[in-house]
This record gives C-alpha cells, structure tokens and sequence, in this order.
C-alpha cells in the first residue's frame, strides 16, 4: 500500500508541469546511446509516447553519427570532422543521405509506432521544408546552413495527431544536397515553430564547469565566458550556439540531457530539479 500511494504521489507532483505544458510545441534532437542502446531506445519511446498523450506536440529531429561513421568505413570513404562539424564530399554525402533519410529515419518512426504513437518520417526535402546554402563557403564540403524552414509539412503533421521525425537534409538553390548539423537543424525548426522548450539529448551530462561539476543554468554571458575560457570547446560549441539561436528567436528554453540516462525526458520536464543544463 505504501508503495502505491508513493507512485501516486509521483504521478501526481507531475500534475503542474503537465497542465503547464499541454499544447504546446516541444522539439527534440535525439541522438547519442539513447539512438542506440535497445533499451534506452525503448524507453525514448515510451517517453515521447506518455509526452503526446498528455498533449505536447512533439518533434523530433535526429542524427544517425554513429550509423554513417560505420557504412563510411564498410565503404572506405574518409571522413573528417572541423569545429565538430563533419566534412562531407559528393561521395560521403549520398552515404549520408542514404543512412539518415532511409534506415534510421524509418527505424525510429517504427519504433515509436510499436509503442502506440503515430509518428511519421521525413526529411528536410520534403515540400522543400528545409532551404539551406553552403556553410562557410564550401569549407566542409556538402554541409549546409539552413537559410529557410518551411513548417507547412510539420504544422499538417502536428494538427492530424502525428509525431513528425525528421532527418536533417535539405536542399539548395540548384536543388542540390546538403547534410545539416542535427542540433543546429532542431534549432532552426525550434524557431520557426516557436516552440515552447527545445531538448537535446546526448551523451554527456549537459554544460560542465572547469571543475566538472554540471551547470544546470546558462545564459549568453555565462556561455560566452565558458567558450573564451576553453571549457566549452569542439563538438559541444554547434549544440551550444544552436540553444542560443533558439532562445534568442523566442523559444522559452533549450535543455541538453544525457539520454544515457533512463527515463531522461521525463526527468527532466516533469521534476522541479531536472537533470540536465538550461539555457534561457
């Protein structure tokens, strides 16, 4: 009985964030060991599952890191990474493609169907949904920096009760291909949608200090501070510039969650002390 009565509190001491956040956008970047350890992918999932019937529109926006690094190696296709940001060629880009707008996109719309969601995949070409240019003027290849997002096919999506997943491809001018930053892509469409909260999961426990202890709130002083110092360098400088671009376009706030970690969505959005570092 005792047992039962604290599950109900537990239920319970959710009940405020579930009223707080009912219709409202949520945009999820889902990568890391959550995208690949069985167990933790079912637990996403489930997650995002019990977050839809609640009533938050979610979104999700997806890597697929680890998959291209091992079909570029099957291949013997080199692949470098700069400023966190992978370099790709004609060659890799068609990998890339291939892995992230067919198996990945389509196992995760799978897996969140078998837990009772209606989820359905796409990619940043259709509808044109995702424009974008050369990033830096071709320095990494066939990278792209979104120039537009055209949220018709989400909104469309969102209104029929579907969970829109998302594989971040666009297309150019010339309708030609281009690999977006996963975390830069939920950020881009975080903005246009004027989400309500924006998360990333990854692999590590959010921003931490320079004696490793984790940050749990941030803003653009404090972030500019930890990037001059040296703390926040290398991949975690795109996931960081990509919570700035969305709290400065009007999404209340972006988190960064360790998805290693079971159950982190719910962790993290329904517990007063969360688990992960907010940026506002």
């Amino acid at each position: 009985m005792l047992k039962s009565i604290k599950t109900a509190e537990v239920i319970l001491s959710a009940l405020p964030y579930i009223q707080k956040f009912r219709d409202e956008v949520f945009v999820i970047k889902y990568g890391g060991a959550a995208q690949i350890d069985e167990s933790l992918k079912n637990d996403f999932a489930r997650d995002v599952v019990l977050l839809q019937l609640v009533g938050i529109k979610v979104v999700i926006v997806h890597g697929g890191g680890k998959k291209i690094n091992s079909f570029l190696d099957k291949l013997h296709i080199q692949s470098e990474f700069v400023d966190g940001l992978r370099v790709t060629d004609k060659d890799a880009m068609e990998v890339v493609e291939m892995t992230l707008s067919g198996l990945v996109n389509k196992e995760i719309t799978s897996l969140l169907n078998k837990h009772g969601a209606r989820a359905i995949g796409i990619s940043g070409k259709d509808d044109n949904m995702l424009r974008a240019k050369s990033l830096d003027g071709g320095k990494y290849g066939f990278v792209g920096d979104i120039t537009s997002v055209n949220d018709r096919v989400i909104n469309s999506a969102l209104a029929g009760d579907l969970i829109p997943v998302i594989a971040p491809i666009a297309v150019g001018d010339e309708y030609e291909t281009y690999n977006i930053n996963a975390d830069l892509c939920a950020s881009a469409i975080a903005s246009k949608l004027k989400a309500k909260k924006v998360i990333f999961l990854s692999d590590i426990k959010g921003v931490l200090g320079s004696d490793g202890e984790l940050i749990s709130k941030l803003n653009k002083n404090s972030i500019s501070e930890l990037k001059a110092s040296g703390v926040i360098s290398g991949g975690m400088i795109p996931k960081i510039d990509a919570c700035l671009e969305c709290v400065e376009s009007g999404v209340e706030a972006a988190h960064i969650i360790d998805g290693r970690v079971k159950h982190s969505l719910l962790l993290e959005l329904f517990t007063d002390e969360g688990i992960g570092s907010v940026i506002r």
